[in-house]
């Protein structure tokens, strides 16, 4: 037997995803690539450990042995590397975050430092919309959630991070429009939103509500970038965070349109459970923040206030 770690892993993926495609997507390979350490990784043994059938991948009870047993090998040398780290009094193991999609124009800075000074800590980061946001912590599967509106019904504990600024933008090729009352404006205007369970669209919907404003025409779709690049394209116009517009802006292909009300403010909180104890990963990542916050804001943000 002469079987890579690089191979076990593979094969691990492989056996979770069942599919050689969503493999090599999760471990950012192509797919020979996949193909051929499975092959090489399959010559050592005499049994099969998986079969295809038509265009489908499966798994035999051989290979489904040899995973597991694959799966501790790895936990084995995960938990040497670790002690490794520790022993040098360095952090190791893994932060868990899960975060609103626009959330990943302001998580990054938040990470990066922490993670560069940490190399034995392992970052999984969800990014999806805010209810499965708040599912993952209500289900205790996560460390920590970013969100830009804090969850009505959860015990959390919170660290602000950053203001959220929401204003209504249109293509900057788009005909000039004068400043009026937004309720006016919006009546006139084709308006392209988020999709429901976005925060995005929560805090849009609360500011039309109290408002009183009737839409005139609505298209939905089901990211911020797909919704940017259809107000770049002239389909319409949205209410949307600036935090994600940045270069949009300062090419000159969006503009912020003046409307009374807006910009919309909240606020990017990181939350956890009240109560929970958390991993020493955990801790120490809190304790990054609350003494680099500042900082972190002056270095990445400070473009943020001519708005």
């Amino acid at each position: 037997m002469n079987y890579t770690l690089n191979q076990l892993q593979i094969f691990l993926r492989v056996v979770k995803t069942e599919s050689v495609t969503k493999a090599a997507e999760e471990l950012h390979l192509t797919q020979p690539a996949v193909s051929i350490q499975l092959r090489n990784f399959q010559e050592q043994f005499d049994i099969p450990l998986t079969e295809v059938v038509g265009r489908k991948i499966f798994i035999t009870d051989f290979g489904r042995e040899i995973a597991e047993a694959a799966e501790a090998i790895i936990n084995q040398v995960n938990a040497i590397n670790n002690k490794s780290l520790a022993f040098k009094g360095q952090i190791w193991g893994k932060l868990k975050l899960s975060v609103v999609s626009t959330g990943k124009y302001v998580m990054p800075f938040f990470l990066s430092e922490f993670i560069q000074k940490n190399t034995g800590v392992d970052l999984v980061m969800d990014v999806t919309n805010k209810l499965k946001v708040i599912e993952s912590m209500e289900n205790n599967e996560v460390d920590f959630a970013l969100v830009s509106v804090l969850p009505a019904k959860l015990n959390i504990e919170k660290i602000d991070l950053l203001q959220n600024k929401l204003y209504l933008v249109g293509n900057a090729k788009s005909k000039s429009i004068t400043e009026r009352k937004g309720k006016n404006l919006f009546e006139d205007l084709p308006l392209i939103l988020r999709e429901k369970g976005s925060a995005t669209r929560h805090t849009m919907e609360a500011f039309v509500e109290k408002k009183g404003i009737s839409i005139y025409k609505k298209m939905e779709l089901t990211s911020n970038e797909a919704v940017k690049q259809a107000v770049i394209a002239g389909l319409g116009y949205s209410v949307m965070p600036l935090i994600g517009i940045k270069n949009e802006l300062q090419n000159n292909e969006l503009k912020i349109i003046p409307v009374s009300g807006l910009p919309i403010k909240t606020m990017w909180s990181l939350i956890w459970l009240k109560g929970k104890k958390l991993s020493p990963v955990a801790l120490a990542y809190l304790n990054h923040l609350r003494s680099n916050k500042q900082k972190i804001m002056a270095q990445n943000f400070h473009w943020y206030e001519e708005y």
